[in-house]
């Protein structure tokens, strides 16, 4: 679930616009109520610029400066995943193709009975064979994985007024990868983002930097911000909805969805849902995906035709000439909600209108980005991937144990200079 998107190559002309781009949103020292009795650096958010798309692409990845000296490297982004990780030099047995040379690793090994290490193995799986180090493993749904040890070094993050943050953080050497089924472009790495206390994020949280609160917004033209805090929205204006406090991994919402199609009940209800930016597409089990599909074919009978012929995605459809844009056929789709609960009576909606769940392949067909999740083993889950997320603000608000959403104009707000504080 956490790495199963179509992965392409990244042009390099789109790499060299993010090197060594990352800031934030103002720099102050206060006392903070969660750190009593000494002062800390202001909850202000951290700001990168995010680049690549849902297609031809396949995914979306963010610039980050590691090490002394720091170099830049390009990680994917992945909220359904906690460990951030660098194919790393260490030396590498089985590495993958990589945009730039592979990371040195400090020396700053983390020990096996490190909280953190403890954290990363909370399955009970957990065994200190080798004391002065910590072992990981992490494995993804299409079959990727990574293998290495736990090291701290020298996050580099630079800020509008002109100063500089260098925290050392957690992250994993990886000198063992196998690639995902999915996984077809080259990488440095992955940018673990999920709830657990390994993650970059909480890292940057527990030492007072931020407030544990992320977000993205990803444009449907390519490219879109990702951030750590709580600046760049006006809370009152987002659609919330509880957190799961049972399945802590994952960021889901705490009550099943209610799936509808063109504003009415599919009459599938309780759907486990979970966000993850991880997915270049939007997966529904398989009676979710099967009453949909049905549904669509229903409506588009004698408008459109299967384009059999076209693989790019497992259901396309053609017309008299090819397509050039959404533009042109989403008169002819409905669009999709997850209805969620939020209280005894009240409801939250999240819309996925046509442009949320369609592309155009290369072949100007428009293909159905929602895909059959029981099939590569998500069993009951139904995951919202990038596609579904465009042009929206998500925000993951783990100290409100909360899930929001507001549409933005993400491909003005990735345009936008970091010395603004931008609100939605």
């Amino acid at each position: 679930m956490e790495k199963m998107n179509v992965r392409l190559m990244i042009s390099l002309m789109v790499m060299s616009l993010v090197l060594g781009f990352s800031s934030a949103v103002d720099f102050r020292w206060r006392r903070t109520a969660g750190f009593s009795d000494r002062f800390t650096r202001a909850v202000s958010s951290v700001v990168f610029p995010v680049h690549g798309n849902v297609y031809p692409l396949g995914y979306y990845n963010v610039t980050i400066n590691i090490g002394q000296p720091p170099r830049p490297y390009y990680l994917d982004l992945d909220t359904g995943s906690d460990l951030t990780w660098l194919q790393c030099d260490a030396p590498c047995v089985r590495c993958l193709e990589a945009p730039h040379p592979l990371y040195q690793p400090s020396n700053d090994l983390i020990p096996c009975n490190d909280p953190l290490c403890k954290a990363l193995h909370s399955n009970g799986n957990h065994r200190c064979e080798t004391p002065e180090q910590c072992d990981y493993e992490v494995e993804y749904a299409d079959g990727g994985s990574s293998l290495g040890v736990l090291v701290r070094d020298v996050f580099s993050l630079n800020y509008t007024q002109g100063l500089r943050l260098t925290p050392r953080l957690a992250l994993g050497c990886g000198y063992d990868q196998i690639p995902g089924a999915s996984s077809h472009h080259p990488l440095d790495g992955v940018l673990g983002l999920g709830r657990g206390k390994v993650s970059i994020l909480s890292q940057l949280h527990s030492q007072g930097y931020v407030k544990n609160v992320i977000g993205h917004c990803l444009s449907s033209l390519g490219d879109g911000v990702l951030f750590f805090g709580d600046d760049l929205y006006e809370s009152s204006r987002v659609s919330w909805t509880p957190m799961s406090r049972e399945n802590t991994k994952h960021y889901s919402p705490a009550m099943g969805g209610e799936l509808l199609f063109g504003g009415r009940t599919t009459g599938l209800k309780n759907l486990i849902t979970v966000f993850d930016s991880g997915s270049s597409y939007t997966y529904f089990n398989s009676k979710a995906y099967q009453a949909v599909t049905y549904l669509l074919k229903k409506e588009l009978s004698g408008k459109l035709k299967e384009a059999r012929d076209d693989h790019t995605l497992p259901l396309c459809w053609q017309g008299r000439r090819p397509f050039m844009s959404i533009e042109e056929v989403k008169k002819y789709f409905k669009p999709l909600a997850l209805s969620f609960k939020t209280g005894w009576r009240s409801k939250t909606q999240f819309d996925i209108p046509p442009e949320a769940y369609l592309i155009i392949s290369m072949k100007g067909n428009v293909c159905l980005g929602i895909l059959n999740g029981t099939e590569i083993g998500l069993q009951n889950l139904n995951l919202i991937g990038d596609i579904s997320m465009q042009d929206q603000m998500i925000i993951y608000d783990n100290e409100k144990q909360s899930i929001g959403w507001i549409p933005a104009d993400c491909d003005e707000l990735a345009s936008l200079k970091a010395a603004h504080v931008y609100e939605y």
